[in-house]
């Protein structure tokens, strides 16, 4: 079995202080790659440089709509600078996030369109996190589309099924997380076999939002292997046809990790 986790943050406390042991237990466990997702520029040298360390690491470089307030006057011309770098295959994590407010929501909108700006420049994707925030998401998403085409995906999608249809109407891919496995999701799991078979993938979110059975414990990388096996089952196919279908699905939104 052969799985990416699309969306980590190995820089983050808890998988900082032991990355190597971190990623010999996923490798160990068939994890074969991993995104390692930037939220401020002051991560941007150290996620890279994990993935200069790293053959099977890659970087996103981008800013959360968490620190958007701290970046507001961050223009196209960083972002572009930066993902020049051979192992940058994806901006962000960039979107909106209404449930903390933790920045003001029209400098959110405003980084979130420089983000998009730069994906449309450079075709790397955008990894897109969005929270209480669908129906300006969409709006942004649909503004933006209608200017020219770029790459995308919904991280650690816990929208509602409304929302997710819309976004695959867009040629958005969706990330799945633990959170399928929990308890509480019964709407996540009723929608997980709807997305189609090449617009899926799955990831940690590492170290937050470990699965069933490690509920409780600091996420790793390697529990990816724990939801796929969780979201096979919901879709009624085999963990092989999964982790099949969402790397080749991963290697073919991000294709500058194929070089």
């Amino acid at each position: 079995m052969r799985l990416i986790d699309s969306h980590c943050h190995l820089e983050y406390e808890g998988l900082a202080e032991d990355q190597a042991g971190v990623l010999e237990r996923a490798r160990a466990a068939g994890i074969r790659g991993f995104l390692n997702i930037s939220t401020r520029r002051s991560e941007w040298e150290r996620v890279v440089g994990t993935a200069e360390r790293e053959p099977d690491v890659w970087a996103s470089i981008g800013i959360h709509p968490h620190e958007a307030d701290q970046h507001a006057d961050l223009g196209e011309a960083a972002l572009l600078d930066a993902s020049t770098h051979p192992k940058v295959i994806a901006l962000g994590e960039t979107g909106l996030d209404y449930y903390y407010d933790k920045s003001d929501r029209q400098v959110q909108q405003a980084l979130f369109r420089t983000h998009i700006a730069v994906s449309r420049q450079t075709r790397l994707p955008l990894v897109i996190h969005t929270r209480d925030a669908e129906d300006d998401t969409v709006a942004i998403l649909e503004d933006e589309l209608g200017k020219g085409a770029f790459p995308a995906l919904i991280h650690c999608f816990t929208a509602t099924a409304a929302f997710g249809r819309r976004v695959l109407e867009l040629g958005l891919t969706i990330s799945l997380s633990g959170i399928v496995t929990f308890k509480n999701a019964r709407e996540l799991q009723d929608f997980a076999p709807e997305i189609p078979a090449d617009r899926l993938l799955v990831e940690t979110d590492s170290p937050f939002l470990a699965p069933v059975p490690h509920r409780g414990r600091p996420c790793e990388p390697a529990y990816v292997a724990d939801t796929a096996r969780f979201v096979a089952g919901l879709r009624g196919e085999s963990v092989e046809t999964l982790a099949e279908n969402t790397t080749r699905n991963f290697f073919g939104l991000f294709k500058k990790a194929r070089t």
